[in-house]
This record gives C-alpha cells, sequence and structure tokens, in this order.
C-alpha cells in the first residue's frame, strides 16, 4: 500500500522569523477582534502580537484568531502574567510564541516562563488542548522546536538585570516596553531610554553567543 504523504500546513514559527536576520515588522491588536487582525493582516507584517495583558481578548476570540492567522505569519501572545496557566493558555491556542511581561526582573522569573512553556523534562508544560494534539503526541513533545518564550524588560530593575535574564536557557528573545520603562525611570528623557535599548541589545546578543557555546559543549 502507497504511504499517502503528509501534506497538513505548518504553523509559521519565531525561529523561521528570525532566521531572516533583519528587522521585523510587528502588527498589535488589543481589541478583540479577528475582522480588524485579518485587516492588519493586508500591511503584511512580519509578526502579530495579541495582547492579552492589556487588550480585550478572552479564551474563545483567541482561538478563533489563532486559527485564522497562525498559517500565515508568526503569532505571538502577550500574556497577563507568569503563571503556568496564562502560558499554557497561549500556546495551547496555536500560537508560535507567548510573551511574557508582568515585571521581568531576574532570570529566576525568566526561566519560571520558560519552564511553564516547555514540556517535560524541559519544563512544567501540562499536555492537552486540541492543536497541541493534532498532529500526535510526538509532535506536541516536539513543539519546543517551534514555539517561542519571550520576556518583556520594562523596568530599572529588569535593565540591571538583562545580562543574566538573556543568559537562561531556552530563552528566545527580549522584548522592550519603552512605556513601562520611561514610567519606571519617572519619565526619564529619551535619551535614557535609548541607552537601556541599546543595553539590552547588547545583552541579548551576547546571551545568544552564551547560549549557542554551551550547545556546542
Amino acid at each position: 500500500m502507497q504511504k499517502i504523504p503528509d501534506i497538513r500546513p505548518v504553523p509559521q514559527s519565531m525561529q523561521t522569523a528570525f532566521a531572516e536576520k533583519h528587522a521585523l515588522s510587528c502588527a498589535w491588536f488589543a481589541m478583540c477582534s479577528t475582522p480588524l487582525v485579518e485587516i492588519g493582516l493586508t500591511a503584511a507584517p512580519d509578526l502579530i502580537v495579541i495582547d492579552q495583558q492589556h487588550g480585550l481578548w478572552e479564551r474563545t476570540a483567541l482561538e478563533a484568531v489563532i486559527g485564522q492567522v497562525r498559517y500565515q505569519v508568526p503569532m505571538i501572545v502577550q500574556v497577563g502574567e507568569n503563571s503556568a496557566q496564562a502560558i499554557a493558555e497561549a500556546l495551547d491556542a496555536g500560537s508560535a510564541s507567548a510573551l511574557v511581561p508582568p515585571l521581568i526582573e531576574s532570570a529566576d522569573e525568566a526561566r519560571r516562563a520558560v519552564s511553564f512553556g516547555r514540556y517535560p523534562p524541559f519544563g512544567q508544560r501540562s499536555a492537552g488542548s486540541v492543536r497541541p494534539l493534532i498532529s500526535g503526541m510526538a509532535a506536541m513533545k516536539n513543539d519546543g522546536e517551534r514555539i517561542s518564550i519571550g520576556v518583556m524588560i520594562e523596568t530599572v530593575a529588569g535593565v540591571e538585570q538583562v545580562e543574566a535574564i538573556a543568559a537562561v536557557e531556552g530563552l528566545g528573545y527580549l522584548f522592550i516596553g519603552t512605556g513601562d520603562l520611561s514610567l519606571s525611570r519617572d519619565d526619564a528623557a529619551p535619551d535614557a531610554i535609548e541607552q537601556d535599548c541599546a543595553h539590552i541589545l547588547k545583552a541579548a546578543r551576547a546571551g545568544l553567543r552564551l547560549r549557542r557555546g554551551r550547545k556546542l559543549h
């Protein structure tokens, strides 16, 4: 009997986007509207962020919009808290990434976020939901090859600890929350925030080199 080839579509991943090695455009959606995201897609962004922290997205709408878009562009869900439930909800819905913003100010907090997003033995994410299992258990367990956990640096304390945060094994990327960072600096001058951004970028690159070095050994 001839084996039927697997022609199921593959969701877009953050790894694919980052492999392009150029600045990525990002469309950010707070309003709970799948049609609005469809309209936003016509601008051809590289990434789409669904804001659950400050936005109006609830679970059913989250499932719907990710199901509609995830084969076209990587979907990031900015979760509301650094918890197993919040991160698993975003990934179970089929997102390419969970972005964890609330007060990531230490390597331990970043490690918890990564652990909540990976299945054992690499983390403590619970198995289940429809989309993770749609291609079978083996594909679900290998989902770490597609998904990415990012953390947001948005406070002075986070900037001060960014080298340790960036070195956390399994962390996918750093995202800078310039609005909250400005508040944390008590509305500091723009050049202070620019210096923070440069500091974070330098730490992110150093952390990437460090993690690659670990894999080589």
